[in-house]
């Protein structure tokens, strides 16, 4: 199994509410059902225990970011992709702030965690990357489809710069990375101290400068934003990443951002109408960003962390390709998580290779570099550019880089469309695969304009008063309508009590 990178911890908390007493909101709905379990135990066993907490707004009257300051709290954050904010108080001021008609949910700012991580020793014949020709990429560069024309966001521990990730062969000088920016206080640096996010970058569009085209990404010639949203140990929040999400909202039109790619899950099990990752990553999609995320690496029935649990964005678990060519002795990785969200979903969508992958080394001074010194990868004259690592990151980023080589190909599709096409297209690989195995040269070769997500409900977190979705973050234009069951939804009350909760909780 791979050993997974940490962030900082949570404490495992029993969801034992039975009994509990707490006043009722004046909306008539009762306080728990606008608060998470985890939140309101705290609040019954420690309320003086200080919680950093994500507040969804239920208006824009500034009475909620009011009610934080009397209790004692302080807004740390203004979330307004999700028209909510985070903050610092103590649990029983969360549940305080909870009664108030002017606020929708509360929840805790939980941390997040890489899907991937260095793995054991492996075989140094076998150190060559095999997946690109496993899932076609390499017949699609023959025909001139390199991603050129197509720029992915990479969210995650930034990205550092590498002449791997610059414009070849003519430019060498010029970096394929359009902008860079970091959304953690803890850094005040956007490049990648860390290690994981480069590896990313690399196994997206990598051009194999450095190691003479022995290991080159999906998509050699796209474009690349570096978000970076965890700080220079890899440690980030939820508050974190959704301000990195807001900035691709409002940058995507300039940088042309039509893929985002997400190697990150929480460590916060919770169904996806009360996720704020997820409704953050909705309102990409719908503004036609294709979404890629990992599918985590907790094995079965373990895809219960955001945004592995979204119905609408591509969740992708990983296969281990034995590290041959042939693929007919390739499995399921051990790691890779499958199975049905709390909301009855199944994931993930489909599968990639993503064990023992090779790609870009951040810097021999990098967190990962150091402590995973027998991962690092040289041969190709002075310092060590590459690293091996394994996780359902590595898959995620195989098929964002997949998903640019089909845009390029035919960029009128929308996100809707693209997935439609991918899980149409993928080879049956039995179970915990979803559709099957990523293979995008079927997928560039196929035609159908079919739509994935007909019918499923938008977050309920993005709904404001008698509409579905917050007005001012979605470009109306952009969205398929046949994808979400707008008519079905019943816009004035939200069941809570029909959430399957579950009654344990695993920490990272």
């Amino acid at each position: 199994m791979s050993k997974l990178i940490k962030s900082i911890p949570l404490l495992v908390i029993a969801l034992l509410l039975v009994g509990m007493a707490v006043p009722a909101a004046s909306t008539g709905q009762p306080v728990l059902a606008k608060l998470h379990p985890m939140l309101a135990h705290m609040a019954a066993e420690s309320p003086g225990q200080p919680v950093s907490v994500i507040v969804q707004k239920a208006d824009d009257s500034g009475k909620a970011e009011q009610l934080t300051a009397i209790l004692g709290g302080a807004v740390t954050k203004d979330l307004r992709m999700i028209n909510a904010f985070a903050a610092q108080m103590t649990a029983g001021a969360a549940l305080e702030l909870a009664a108030s008609p002017a606020v929708r949910w509360v929840s805790i700012d939980a941390p997040v965690k890489e899907a991937g991580g260095p793995d054991g020793t492996v075989d140094t014949n076998k150190l060559a990357n095999t997946y690109i020709s496993a899932i076609g990429a390499d017949r699609l560069w023959d025909e001139g489809y390199q991603g050129s024309s197509v720029t992915v966001a990479v969210v995650d521990s930034g990205v550092a710069s590498n002449d791997d990730l610059r414009e070849l062969p003519n430019n060498k000088s010029l970096l394929r990375i359009l902008s860079s920016t970091m959304t953690n206080t803890a850094t005040n640096n956007s490049s990648d101290q860390y290690g994981h996010g480069t590896h990313i970058a690399g196994i997206i569009g990598g051009n194999g400068y450095l190691s003479k085209r022995t290991y080159i990404g999906v998509a050699p010639k796209v474009k690349l934003v570096n978000v970076k949203v965890s700080d220079d140990k890899g440690a980030a929040s939820t508050s974190d990443l959704i301000a990195g999400l807001q900035w691709v909202n409002d940058n995507r039109e300039r940088y042309n951002i039509r893929v985002l790619n997400l190697s990150l899950n929480s460590t916060l099990t919770e169904t996806y109408h009360t996720s704020s990752i997820d409704a953050a990553l909705e309102i990409l999609w719908f503004n036609g960003i294709v979404v890629v995320v990992s599918a985590g690496n907790n094995g079965t029935n373990n895809v219960l962390y955001p945004p592995a649990n979204d119905p609408f964005v591509i969740v992708v678990g990983a296969v281990n390709d034995q590290g041959t060519i042939i693929t007919g002795d390739d499995s399921l990785a051990s790691f890779s998580a499958f199975g049905t969200t709390l909301d009855g979903f199944a994931k993930p969508d489909l599968v990639a290779p993503g064990n023992n992958i090779v790609s870009l080394l951040a810097s021999p001074n990098s967190r990962l570099a150091k402590e995973y010194k027998d991962n690092r990868v040289g041969g190709f004259g002075g310092p060590d550019h590459y690293f091996r690592m394994s996780g359902t990151s590595m898959a995620s980023a195989v098929t964002s880089g997949a998903v640019a080589l089909l845009l390029q190909d035919e960029p009128g599709l929308n996100p809707d469309q693209v997935k439609y096409r991918l899980m149409a297209t993928a080879r049956p690989f039995g179970p915990g695969s979803g559709a099957g195995y990523l293979d995008v040269y079927a997928a560039v070769q196929g035609t159908t304009t079919q739509a994935a997500n007909t019918g499923r409900q938008a977050s309920q977190l993005l709904w404001t008063g008698s509409d579905p979705v917050n007005w001012g973050s979605v470009n109306w234009g952009s969205v398929n309508w046949g994808s979400v069951n707008w008519g079905s939804v019943n816009w004035g009350s939200v069941n809570w009590g029909s959430v399957n909760w579950g009654s344990d909780y695993w920490g990272p």
